[in-house]
């Protein structure tokens, strides 16, 4: 699969950064407890999250970043959104089930791999 260019408004990507957001708004407040907003560590995981998404090559034909090929968050940023994933997810279906069952479907995708030509 060739790299496509950026989509950013295709509702794939759209509902990526929704779900996305509303995982981190789960975890700050559960772990921060920060009354407006999400705390600085949770704000720059977010805007690293929505950067990566952005420049994401397979943009609505990917699956989900846990299973990409390419793997493109540094490991410690990869560490957080492991915890944010596993704190959050579970209870995404209480707090937004349809985002949640889209977030499982998109699980199920296979992960595209990019052509070396």
């Amino acid at each position: 699969m060739k790299p496509q260019p950026p989509n950013l408004t295709h509702k794939r990507m759209v509902r990526e950064k929704k779900t996305i957001t509303y995982m981190i708004d789960i975890y700050c407040q559960a772990h921060h407890k920060i009354n407006n907003g999400l705390c600085v560590e949770c704000k720059q995981f977010k805007d690293y999250a929505f950067l990566r998404l952005d420049k994401c090559p397979f943009q609505d034909k990917k699956s989900v970043c846990g299973k990409c090929t390419i793997q493109c968050y540094k490991p410690d940023m990869k560490q957080q959104a492991h915890k944010i994933m596993s704190y959050s997810g579970p209870r995404l279906l209480l707090h937004h089930p349809i985002l949640a069952l889209h977030h499982l479907w998109d699980k199920r995708r296979k992960a595209p791999v990019i052509d070396k030509k």
